[in-house]
């Protein structure tokens, strides 16, 4: 197994004016940093112009997609990462139609990464919203790992500066799944290297 740092991109999910998102992200890559084993690269959808609505042919059946121009830097960011950790909300029982977008758009640069969770909403603390993901990256070859970190009533559980009030919980949750990414990210970069999925080679 590689004893290089892997890179690791969080990614806020929500683009909506007024959103949380960015405070849960910036906290969690925090948590990343002060790990120890990744290059965190903060990833915020917000900042890049992604369309809903997919090209006739899918980027999933083109071997070469022609993106838009806006989409270019993002692209370039989640093909560089080892491991991703998506940070979302739920709304209305599902994850936000900027991340099924940011998600669809792309296709080998999810494929044999490994992916983590970060959620947080009212009632469930994003969970609906997790288990959802982890059904879409699977068809996309991603290996998602089993833990996750989640904040229901995020409200009630961050300061007006953005820290945790209570950071024992997360923190030792975030320490946990960093943990695995740091793993199975490791192992999954090796073998890209060693014997890449045969749908991956030119």
């Amino acid at each position: 197994m590689s004893d290089q740092r892997l890179k690791l991109a969080v990614v806020t999910g929500s683009v909506r004016e007024g959103r949380f998102g960015p405070v849960v992200a910036h906290w969690f890559a925090r948590q990343a940093e002060q790990h120890g084993g990744f290059d965190v690269d903060p990833v915020d959808l917000a900042e890049f112009d992604i369309p809903l609505e997919l090209p006739a042919t899918p980027p999933a059946m083109d071997p070469d997609p022609q993106r838009p121009a806006g989409l270019a830097g993002l692209a370039r960011r989640l093909r560089e990462a080892d491991a991703v950790v998506i940070v979302t909300p739920d709304y209305n029982r599902s994850f936000p139609a900027s991340l099924k977008a940011a998600i669809d758009w792309h296709h080998t640069e999810w494929a044999t990464k490994a992916i983590g969770f970060v959620g947080y909403s009212g009632a469930s603390g994003g969970l609906l919203a997790i288990e959802q993901l982890r059904q879409v990256f699977t068809e996309l070859q991603a290996h998602t790992v089993r833990d996750y970190v989640s904040f229901p009533r995020y409200y009630l559980l961050f300061g007006p500066d953005g820290t945790l009030l209570d950071p024992q919980g997360p923190e030792a949750a975030a320490k946990s799944m960093l943990d695995q990414l740091d793993w199975w990210g490791s192992v999954l970069h090796d073998a890209r290297g060693a014997r890449p999925l045969v749908s991956e080679r030119k």
